[in-house]
């Protein structure tokens, strides 16, 4: 299972802004992204997809759906 949630770090600690639905001392892996290098990967991720999605190649696709 893979869950996205905010954290606070503050003195050693992370202090999650909602509580996770796990059994006590679960195990997990902790990723840590601050908000700085989560935006340039958003913003890389929606150039990749608009130039992907918004071209006039898949235009002839979009005729063929209308028929």
């Amino acid at each position: 299972m893979s869950t996205t949630i905010e954290a606070l770090y503050d003195d050693g600690k992370l202090i999650l802004q909602q509580p996770l639905p796990l059994p006590a001392k679960t195990r997990v892996l902790v990723t840590v992204e601050t908000d700085r290098e989560r935006g340039a990967w958003l913003r890389v991720s929606e150039e990749g997809l608009l130039r992907a999605w918004d071209n006039s190649d898949d235009d002839v696709f979009n005729e063929l759906l209308t028929k």
